[in-house]
């Protein structure tokens, strides 16, 4: 598991969610899911993009948005129109004037026009883990790649899946979604202004690319730069001296740093004793594994994982409030109740 395979996949990564929509102008969603990644695409038609950061943003036809920290966002077909539908956490919406009257989301035309001149899908990622963290870092809060740079079917076959209704079907939403971003990521990633991290850089190198690999898929291992280099067919020197170059640190700093993010999502995502998160990353006892935890993230392994559950319980609460029709709670006090029964 990779840094982008740690957002889609990782320990604190949930299901992510699809919906289409198929719209008649004037029309205005106002998306507010509490999503750490926000996808949009416009299968038809087109669309405007309005966040509380920059300009506003064309998405035409095919093309592929993504938006983080960016909080609660509207996708209209002009900045000036209203919304009238409000998109909750849980795949939930209710009218843009009734907070009240809250639905789970399906495919329904909004407009005028029962056929639409826009279809629209949007997708939600939720995983506030570290390994997440670092792909998210090395985005900007908001990127819109080309139908023409993508040159690929994944949209289209995401659409075709979400209206058929077949067996395994949230199976293959996920799959699809999880296309729709890699290959939006790679495609921002070969843009001259993108400056992609050096992690992401030092796949072009084969034998840091095998290294970077092996330790991901095997963190628990006892590595040396030694044992390592024998895995990829090189010596010490050589595979130290190139995955400096292209990671910009030494592998076994790297692979500390892994490990801690990795003990950091598995804390707040299970309920798993210290020990075992420590035996899973490759720590060897609970003090090593705490000492290291502290150095890095400046608190214990312990209060990490009452904050982080206590910052679920408060998002799990707010989104329970919207499906009950009542107002949220202000995040603040939710957090604060969350963390009275952590």
């Amino acid at each position: 598991m990779d840094v982008l395979a740690g957002l889609l996949q990782g320990p604190c990564a949930r299901g992510a969610t699809v919906f289409r929509s198929v719209l008649a102008a004037p029309w205005a969603l106002r998306i507010d899911d509490d999503a750490t990644l926000g996808v949009v695409t416009a299968v038809r038609g087109d669309a405007w993009l309005v966040t509380g950061r920059g300009d506003p943003v064309h998405v035409r036809a095919g093309d592929v948005a993504l938006l983080h920290d960016v909080g609660a966002y509207t996708v209209a077909d002009d900045v000036a129109t209203p919304p009238q539908v409000v998109v909750h956490p849980e795949a939930r919406w209710s009218p843009a004037g009734a907070p009240g009257e809250v639905a789970p989301l399906s495919r329904r035309p909004w407009g005028r026009d029962r056929v639409g001149s826009t279809v629209l899908l949007v997708g939600a990622y939720h995983s506030d883990g570290e390994l997440s963290r670092r792909l998210l870092d090395a985005l900007p809060p908001r990127l819109v790649v080309s139908a023409r740079e993508l040159d690929s079917p994944f949209v289209t076959l995401l659409d075709a899946e979400v209206t058929s209704g077949a067996p395994g079907q949230d199976a293959v939403l996920q799959r699809l979604l999880d296309l729709v971003v890699i290959r939006s990521v790679r495609t921002w990633f070969l843009r001259p202004e993108a400056d992609p991290p050096a992690w992401y850089a030092a796949y072009a190198d084969p034998m840091v690319a095998a290294a970077l690999r092996l330790l991901h898929a095997d963190p628990a291992r006892a590595w040396s730069v030694e044992s390592l280099a024998d895995e990829v067919g090189g010596t010490r020197t050589t595979l130290a001296r190139r995955f400096v170059d292209r990671v910009g640190e030494a592998p076994m700093g790297y692979l500390a740093r892994w490990r801690l993010s990795l003990a950091a999502d598995l804390l707040r995502a299970t309920d798993d004793g210290l020990a075992a998160v420590a035996r899973e990353v490759g720590y060897g006892t609970v003090y090593s594994l705490s000492t290291a935890f502290k150095r890095v993230h400046g608190i214990n392994p312990s209060h990490h994982r009452k904050a982080g559950k206590a910052e679920d319980a408060a998002k799990a609460e707010r989104a329970r409030a919207v499906g009950r029709g009542a107002e949220p709670p202000a995040p603040a006090q939710a957090q604060a109740r969350a963390a009275q029964t952590v």
